[in-house]
């Protein structure tokens, strides 16, 4: 809290010092800067200035992804300062998905009012968004732990902290091979490994225990011929460890002794803070509330076992929908682009299939690597040519065919990762190079080369490396009329969008060569 008003602050008084400077720039150009109940700036001041935001509403944006602008960051028109978010939360990976996917819609849009909107209330809103994802997720990675904790306690394998940071599988094939598992947990277990990843969740969350029981019942089949009592007493006793393991007790001797009805309650009186509202509280709750003994030994047999399964399910329903609700949202964001069909027909079809399939297109990797498109020129009829970096060209760019059948380097020369701009330019983006990571196609500063070169952070680079769709041909969003044209086999930046012999603004966005 302190760090942040001593920011405000710094930024204050950096204000204070520009504000002559800023009042000559409005009384020149008409613009102002606005506070949040002033009048939006007429048109021709908002493409003079292109901000129509306050600095106290910048430094609140900023905040919401963690990061402190410096003033002249501060002075960047509204696209600019989206931008400089965005790769903010690029950088933050799946933790800041949302506020990247709101940030790019706003980028998308060529209404100014649009990325005013992202900055004072957007960003909080999606930011809200991925902090409620956060903790679905950690709610669930805690879940899990839990439920190792527990099947462990049921089978009566010693906890610790290196067994329960194993993945699912190995977590499985640690329990297989001790000593305390049964029959039934081996086969069972080996069965679970048998399958995908959420078979091996579910015998983690339920069948480890369930198997257990049966090991249990076989074990007093046996012991029944002998001893039925003993049997009872066995069958009892492990009925109220499956359930203090569900509330993340370890039962004493002195506990496992005491009535089924006080048994439930002291369950209740030690059971964890965040268990208070589960369905396994709440059953816990209605059957000590009975008079019947029947209900108390209803629970601990059968009833905690399936508020316990409500639990999780209620759990993964809720970590699904908002999982999917972002999905919609990249989904509705790509169309809104239209140069990133793959990341559409990706999203597509992670909707169209399960829960599991929308986590893993949300992971980061696959978002980034789902931006992947080929961009096709039209230069010849008879062959399909492709724009591409040259390896062996000092990073030059050309057309050449490529197929799918071409080699691995070919393919990946032929593949770009379409992002929005680097540069100021609302529906404009920039082309990242798969084979070369950081790397974009850019227009040789006031020539007609291009080629491919490290981006240096520059606002020079940054309007060379921008390009702006229009109609099946890209212009460069710095030099109005200059488009990217293919002239027999190479690429330039040219003045018109002419089609003569040998030479084609004609371009389109097909399925990556290299996905």
């Amino acid at each position: 809290m302190h760090k942040r008003h001593h920011a405000s602050a710094r930024v204050r008084k950096f204000v204070t010092r520009g504000l002559v400077t800023t009042t000559a720039v409005a009384a020149v150009t008409g613009a102002l800067v606005p506070g949040t109940a002033v009048a939006a700036p007429s048109k021709a001041s908002a493409q003079a200035v292109g901000i129509g935001t306050t600095y106290e509403q910048r430094l609140d944006a900023a905040a919401k992804v963690g990061y402190e602008p410096t003033p002249a960051e501060l002075q960047l028109g509204d696209y600019d300062f989206i931008h400089l978010l965005w790769q903010k939360a690029r950088d933050a990976g799946e933790k800041l998905t949302a506020v990247r996917t709101a940030a790019e819609e706003a980028m998308f849009s060529t209404k100014d009012e649009d990325r005013v909107r992202f900055l004072t209330t957007g960003i909080g809103e999606a930011r809200r968004l991925d902090q409620k994802r956060e903790d679905e997720r950690d709610e669930a990675a805690r879940a899990a732990r839990l439920a190792k904790s527990q099947a462990l306690v049921v089978v009566g394998i010693p906890s610790s902290p290196d067994l329960l940071e194993l993945s699912d599988d190995n977590f499985i094939r640690a329990v297989m091979k001790h000593a305390a598992a049964g029959p039934e947990v081996k086969a069972a277990s080996a069965k679970a490994l048998a399958g995908e990843a959420a078979d091996w969740r579910e015998f983690i969350v339920n069948g480890l225990r369930e198997a257990h029981k049966r090991d249990v019942e076989n074990e007093l089949k046996e012991i029944e011929e002998k001893n039925r009592q003993e049997a009872e007493r066995k069958k009892e006793l492990a009925a109220r460890k499956n359930v203090a393991a569900l509330f993340r007790t370890t039962p004493t001797e002195a506990m496992l002794g005491l009535a089924d009805d006080n048994f439930i309650r002291d369950l209740l009186r030690t059971a964890p803070a965040d268990l208070k509202g589960t369905e396994l509280f709440t059953a816990a709750q209605q059957s000590v509330l009975s008079s019947d003994p029947g209900e108390w030994k209803k629970f601990i047999h059968t009833g905690a076992d399936a508020a316990y399964k409500r639990d999780d399910e209620i759990r993964r329903k809720r970590l699904a929908e908002e999982n999917r609700k972002l999905a919609m949202r990249i989904q509705a964001a790509a169309e809104n682009g239209e140069v990133n069909p793959n990341l559409v027909q990706a999203a597509k079809d992670a909707l169209a299939g399960s829960d599991d399939d929308i986590a893993r297109f949300l992971k980061e990797d696959n978002l980034y690597r789902a931006r992947r498109q080929s961009i096709m020129s039209y230069y010849a009829s008879d062959s399909m040519f492709y724009l591409r970096r040259s390896s062996a060209d000092g990073d030059g760019a050309y057309i050449a065919p490529a197929r799918h059948s071409s080699k691995q380097a070919v393919r990946e020369d032929a593949t770009w990762v379409i992002v929005p701009a680097l540069a100021s330019n609302p529906g404009c983006f920039s082309f990242e190079s798969v084979s070369k990571p950081g790397y974009y196609l850019r227009n040789r500063h006031n020539s007609e080369d291009v080629l491919v070169a490290g981006d240096d952070g520059s606002q020079e680079f940054r309007a060379d490396a921008s390009w702006c769709p229009r109609k099946g041909s890209f212009e460069l969003a710095s030099r109005p009329d200059i488009w990217l044209q293919s002239v027999k086999g190479q690429v330039y930046a040219l003045p018109g969008r002419s089609s003569s012999d040998g030479l084609s603004c004609s371009w389109h966005v097909s399925e990556p060569l290299a996905p």
